[in-house]
């Protein structure tokens, strides 16, 4: 069978191994070179040109249903589990907790709940209500497992590497926000950050208040295509005077990005986390559809404004 295989970065180093190991069973074997964001960034096209029958795709778990074979492998490996205790200091007023990880460590997860139950706490484990498919998993997009069980909880802990994963569960709840890393042997409270990205999204709607022209960004990904949704966005902003334009690419490059120097903002309707870890990136303000949209609210509540007073002087 002719094969092609995609890995993350993280996984690109093992790409040859299992190459050689699928070869040895009479498979064709290709290896795809480009970068991956996930199961929403298949390599569907690039199976296609060359003729593959099937595209194995190492690091995550299915993200949706597409029209071609995909064999996922989500790569699980065991964490080491030496900072829960430690942890347990941080959480020492809380009572019940929420918890939650990546596909990585889902395997993991009823010895950590275990762990916690055995000293004391109460747990509770999410379901997802997106893309991701496992109790307790969250994606950088999908962050269901946690959001869902927000109000149960007194506290919520994110077992598992980095802070892409629990930042994007982090600006979706409110409760206290552990982080026990157990790579970085680091345990610690991210609220803050929710704090500063707040600040950092209200900035951006008030530095596009007087926007004039606006670029919507729309990816050809497999799972991060919103056509519809940039399409609603352009109806709205050009009912407020706005001129838009759609700009599709399949990986946006932000330096070319910013020599499109004739708008005044763009709008994100990709991964919803462009919007969020790629702002520094742009000259212009990146906004989400939903920072765009309070753009909007902002022009319009402004106009009523002018309005009551030129009566008011009038």
């Amino acid at each position: 069978m002719k094969i092609l295989l995609q890995f993350p970065e993280g996984l690109k180093q093992k790409a040859l191994e299992h190459a050689v190991m699928l070869e040895k069973e009479g498979n064709e074997i290709f290896i795809s070179a480009s970068p991956t964001f996930g199961a929403c960034d298949l390599a569907i096209d690039e199976a296609k040109n060359i003729g593959a029958e099937k595209l194995i795709h190492f690091g995550h778990a299915e993200f949706h249903k597409v029209d071609f074979n995909v064999e996922y492998i989500d790569y699980r490996y065991d964490a080491p589990m030496d900072k829960l205790p430690e942890s347990l200091r941080f959480l020492d007023k809380f009572k019940t907790i929420g918890l939650m990880t990546t596909i990585q460590h889902i395997h993991q997860l009823d010895d950590v709940k275990k762990f916690y139950e055995d000293n004391g706490k109460k747990v509770i484990i999410g379901k997802p209500y997106g893309f991701a498919k496992k109790t307790g998993q969250i994606l950088g997009c999908d962050i269901g497992s946690a959001a869902s069980i927000d109000r149960e909880v007194e506290a919520l802990v994110y077992f598992g590497g980095g802070l892409f994963h629990p930042l994007g569960a982090l600006l979706h709840t409110k409760k206290p926000f552990l982080l026990v890393e157990p790579f970085n042997n680091t345990v610690e409270f991210l609220d803050r950050y929710r704090d500063i990205y707040a600040r950092k999204s209200r900035g951006r709607v008030i530095a596009s208040l007087d926007v004039k022209k606006v670029g919507i960004l729309v990816s050809t990904k497999n799972g991060q295509h919103n056509m519809s949704l940039a399409k609603v966005l352009k109806s709205k902003l050009e009912k407020e005077g706005i001129s838009t334009g759609i700009l599709v690419a399949n990986t946006f490059d932000f330096e070319s990005i910013n020599n499109m120097m004739e708008f005044d903002a763009f709008v994100n309707t990709a991964c919803p986390r462009i919007a969020v870890d790629d702002t520094d990136r742009t000259i212009k303000p990146l906004l989400s559809a939903n920072e765009i949209m309070e753009v909007i609210k902002l022009r319009n509540e402004r106009k009523e404004l002018r309005k009551i007073t030129s009566n008011h002087n009038q």
